[in-house]
């Protein structure tokens, strides 16, 4: 009988032999670590960063890049992602989103 080798474990991503949890964004739908990713949540009809992951309620992933967030925006992706019905105010989101773009500007100047 043929031997198989061991497959690693699905939605995982291994490095520096230790497992990394994976999270979709809701953005660009791409699989990433998801210490790379933002953690949003749903507080009174208005997404907020929960950079720390100890919000109550149930979460989305989202990379920490603008086009990202016009990408969730286009799709409507936020309402499916906490499971809400109706839009959602971004704009706490946009203004974290702009500021941690302008200081990355600043820093690489």
């Amino acid at each position: 009988m043929r031997q198989v080798p061991p497959t690693p474990r699905r939605g995982r991503l291994v490095s520096r032999d230790r497992a990394a949890p994976l999270r979709t964004c809701v953005g660009c739908r791409v699989r990433t670590a998801k210490s790379e990713l933002l953690r949003l949540v749903a507080v009174e009809g208005v997404v907020v960063p929960d950079p720390r992951g100890r919000l109550p309620g149930r979460g989305a992933h989202l990379h920490p890049d603008p086009g990202c967030l016009e990408l969730a925006e286009r799709r409507r992706a936020f309402p499916r992602a906490f499971r809400l019905a109706g839009p959602l105010d971004t704009s706490v989101l946009r203004a974290r989103l702009a500021t941690r773009d302008a200081r990355q500007q600043d820093g690489q100047r």
